[in-house]
């Protein structure tokens, strides 16, 4: 029997084949997958950027939590550049919401390299949500 997220798998990828790639009636369908992510340590860029994309083209649905998670998603992957991708698909209002400029802000310690000041931040604020997303998402 396959796994919750097989199953979720196999739909989203048949939503992001066609033109309902950026219906926003099937917005509900992706955070529902990226929560799924979140819980089974698992990961899907393209269908987390879809997401992203979406609320570019539907800023009234905007989620704080999903992008944050997708935030946090993308940050167990680096080095590669899937942070970067997901940062620039956030506007700027939003990029300045909590918790999302916390995240951003432990994006770019990692990316510099800076790991003493991460493990500082990270453990210093171990009651915060995005420590809390961290736990759940790695």
């Amino acid at each position: 029997m396959a796994t919750t997220f097989e199953q979720m798998r196999a739909n989203v990828g048949k939503l992001l084949r066609g033109i309902d790639r950026y219906n926003p009636e099937n917005l509900s369908t992706l955070e529902r997958y990226v929560d799924t992510q979140a819980r089974e340590n698992t990961y899907d860029l393209e269908a987390n950027l879809a997401v992203l994309k979406l609320y570019q083209f539907n800023p009234a649905y905007f989620q704080t939590t999903v992008t944050a998670q997708i935030l946090l998603k993308a940050l167990t992957n680096l080095p590669h550049t899937d942070f970067t991708l997901c940062k620039c698909m956030i506007d700027q209002t939003h990029q300045e919401e909590r918790p999302i400029r916390q995240i951003l802000y432990l994006g770019n310690l990692l990316e510099t390299c800076h790991f003493q000041s991460f493990w500082v931040h990270t453990h210093t604020h171990t009651h915060s949500y995005n420590t809390h997303m961290l736990k759940i998402c790695c």
